[in-house]
């Protein structure tokens, strides 16, 4: 059975202070719990390098700024925090999750004078997907819950509450035997799955939804930029539902996914082939440390 991660016996940086797992505490009261008013990030080390690490920083820092609080601590403190506690904790190849939130000194909707913490754990961590299954293809259910109109809230902020329906979404595609879900946007096109972005591939050419009701992640731009590389048109543009049976291939990418291909959405059957199969091997040699890029 799993530890908890409470109980893990690995060091947490809290607020400039590396601490136990088991004695990092915040009280019942917070408002992070209550009001969702928390950020965070989802990053990955690679021989003890934290893969593009400065680039999650920023964009933690830019999230708490769009959930109107501001991180005590320096983009340069951030990542040296992250450093730190890797070493630490004496792991190499780790998943990395800093989070930021509003303490407990005020409790309702308004509290402009709390508190802003900064927490950052981190963990071994294997792929999110069973290797063997991310070349054959994982299958996506279609998820009842679509991503909000950018008016109703801040969809480029990597928020806590944001993830809300993700979690139901992806709950309810794994005990239908899916590993994950897509999501489509307020007006009914594709978006993004529950914690990945998503490509299709036709007649040579990438096809994914233009990111601007979810996150543009970290790790769709690498893929976007070594897809290029390849010399590989990408085109970012609204994809309806209706048009994936006319596509070939299709894959998602993100922090923990990486790049992992899908054989199925709902009713609609890919088959993981060349392009797909590339950028996985560009990507997994992108990220190591010293390694070489992906060839021109």
């Amino acid at each position: 059975m799993a530890v908890p991660f409470d109980q893990r016996p690995d060091l947490v940086w809290f607020d400039g202070k590396l601490v136990a797992t088991a004695d990092c505490k915040i009280s019942v009261l917070t408002h992070g719990l209550h009001y969702a008013s928390a950020v965070f990030e989802g990053e990955r080390a690679y021989g003890g390098e934290v893969f593009k690490g400065t680039e999650h920083s920023e964009r933690l820092k830019r999230s708490a700024q769009l959930m109107d609080f501001e991180i005590p601590y320096s983009v340069g403190e951030i990542d040296a925090a992250k450093r730190l506690v890797l070493e630490k904790n004496n792991q190499k190849d780790a998943y990395v999750r800093p989070i930021a939130w509003r303490g407990s000194e005020q409790l309702g909707v308004s509290a402009q004078n709390n508190k802003i913490h900064l927490a950052i754990a981190t963990w071994e961590w294997p792929s999110y997907f069973d290797p063997a299954q991310r070349l054959k293809g994982i299958r996506l259910d279609l998820a009842d819950y679509r991503r909000p109109d950018p008016k109703t809230a801040p969809a480029l902020a990597k928020a806590a509450g944001l993830y809300a329906i993700c979690t139901i979404s992806k709950h309810r595609a794994e005990r239908r035997g899916f590993a994950d879900a897509m999501m489509l946007d307020w007006q009914g096109r594709v978006a993004e799955c529950t914690g990945a972005n998503i490509f299709f591939i036709k007649d040579g050419q990438i096809h994914t939804p233009i990111a601007d009701c979810f996150l543009s992640g970290i790790t769709r731009a690498t893929a976007v930029a070594l897809a290029k590389r390849r010399n590989i048109e990408v085109i970012e543009r609204r994809i309806m539902p209706e048009e994936l049976a006319s596509f070939s291939e299709c894959f998602i990418t993100g922090t923990a996914a990486e790049v992992t291909a899908v054989s199925q959405i709902a009713d609609w059957s890919f088959t993981p082939g060349g392009i797909t199969q590339q950028l996985m091997s560009d990507y997994t040699a992108e990220v190591q440390p010293n390694g070489k890029a992906a060839a021109a």
